[in-house]
């Protein structure tokens, strides 16, 4: 499977490492790659995963099958924007970003919030995108290695096409996810709630003082 990896940060990275180490053929989509490319931090994570591409966002987004947003909160919209409609319409967006809103300081607020979400925005930005929203609920290393904390905890999917969320299962399987710990919550609305547990996860990493913790829904 051809992936394409929108957003150059550490979730981003992640993502796209445990996509490569499993096989796939993945290209990160930046605004500029020139600028990326001259990043200590990213020239140093190139150096050490050679066979993963860097394109702008029109580029990656074409050469992707299934797309994974990991851009930061509304700047989705313009990465989007900027990978052109031509180059999305019928594709899976796995979105795992978060709406945050660093202009008041840390903690981040979130925008959109409560009425909408990340998630329903892109998908409404981007009709012919087939948007599933899941594994923005934990920390990145979390998200492609579940093993890292113990015992059972739970990954949430949102999204309106079916086939699509069973694409993404798939692949959340393949990360090491048990069956039973995929919770499918419905259509893309589902994302507001999912969305707004990330306060209580900053607020847990502060208590705690790590970041190897995730939720974990006990059914009766």
């Amino acid at each position: 499977m051809r992936y394409a990896v929108l957003g150059t940060g550490m979730v981003g990275r992640t993502v796209a490492d445990r996509l490569a180490s499993l096989g796939h053929e993945v290209v990160v989509g930046t605004r500029n790659p020139e600028a990326t490319a001259a990043r200590t931090d990213y020239a140093e994570w190139q150096a050490a995963h050679p066979g993963i591409g860097l394109a702008g966002f029109a580029e990656a987004a074409r050469h992707g099958e299934t797309l994974v947003n990991a851009t930061a909160g509304r700047a989705s919209i313009e990465a989007l924007t900027e990978a052109d409609a031509a180059h999305l319409d019928g594709k899976v967006l796995i979105d795992i970003a978060n709406p945050l809103d660093f202009s008041h300081g840390f903690p981040p607020l979130l925008d959109p919030v409560n009425d909408d979400s990340l998630g329903e925005l892109i998908q409404r930005t981007f009709p012919g995108l087939r948007v599933v929203k899941t594994l923005n609920t934990m920390q990145c290393r979390v998200m492609v290695e579940p093993g890292r904390v113990a015992g059972e905890h739970s990954v949430f999917l949102s999204g309106e096409d079916a086939t699509a969320k069973k694409a993404v299962r798939e692949l959340l399987y393949s990360f090491g996810w048990p069956e039973a710990s995929v919770l499918d919550l419905g259509g893309i609305e589902t994302a507001r709630g999912t969305e707004m547990l990330l306060p209580v996860w900053l607020r847990l990493m502060g208590t705690l003082g790590h970041t190897d913790f995730n939720f974990h829904i006990q059914g009766a």
